[in-house]
């Protein structure tokens, strides 16, 4: 299905985040903090979301971990955007919603904030751990945010900051 690291099911590392997609059929763990979790506004994320942004968070690959029961070929689909070869995007084959991505160039694998396991009162588990620190690709944004976040043109101290 895959070149992607550590796409089966299972891992020995006690994981610190857990998450899943909309209906529960995938699920994930990660066992070390984000290396980045952040607010971005890219026109990808946009527009794969249909959202002015997303919390994203990318992690080593060695962290992450799928958990469902199933061999991901039973309930995972994987798609390529054409600019972006390197990156392929995993999604639930029974809700559709996407789960995590991976990176091959910088061996990275990605999940979105939204997706982590939630408290009864419907806040995000373990926030600290996975709050976002800065806001990226802000020059594309479609909505202006005022929350103290650092404002960057791109990757935060890889691009100019905007604020």
């Amino acid at each position: 299905m895959s070149d992607a690291p550590n796409a089966s099911p299972g891992s020995h590392a006690k994981p610190i985040l857990k998450g899943s997609c909309f209906c529960g059929n995938v699920s994930f763990a990660i066992s070390a903090p984000p290396i980045l979790s952040a607010y971005c506004h890219c026109t990808n994320c946009q527009r794969l979301n249909a959202c002015p942004f997303i919390h994203t968070m990318h992690f080593a690959a060695s962290a992450f971990t799928w958990m469902h029961d199933d061999t991901p070929e039973l309930c995972l689909d994987s798609f390529v955007l054409p600019e972006k070869p390197h990156k392929q995007r995993w999604r639930c084959k029974t809700c559709g919603s996407c789960v995590a991505s991976y990176n091959k160039n910088t061996d990275r694998w990605s999940v979105w904030g939204c997706q982590l396991e939630r408290n009864e009162d419907g806040t995000i588990k373990d926030w600290d751990i996975a709050k976002p620190t800065v806001h990226m690709f802000y020059g594309t944004r479609v909505l202006d945010i005022s929350d103290g976040l650092g404002k960057w043109e791109g990757y935060e101290n890889q691009s100019a900051k905007l604020s």
